[in-house]
């Protein structure tokens, strides 16, 4: 239980530094967007911001998945 513990440390700091890189990076960004949602829009972001931000997210979710996976494995065994 401790190693899937460390594991999702890991990641979320790990991928906290790659957003922090993700915003530091994207502030001269002149492209800018709305993102429509179901029910309202969201004010202009820049489409990297967008794009990085939902694969970086995406990765904290699927080692979520990942690690509950494994651990559904383990247990049948």
């Amino acid at each position: 239980m401790r190693i899937y513990f460390n594991k999702i440390i890991f990641n979320i700091i790990f991928n906290f530094f790659i957003f922090l890189f993700l915003i530091i990076g994207i502030q001269n960004s002149t492209n800018k967007t709305k993102v429509n949602l179901i029910f309202n829009e969201t004010i202009n972001l820049p489409v990297g911001f967008i794009i990085g931000s939902s694969f970086i997210f995406g990765s904290i979710a699927g080692s979520f998945l990942n690690i509950n996976i494994f651990s559904k494995n383990r247990s049948k065994n």
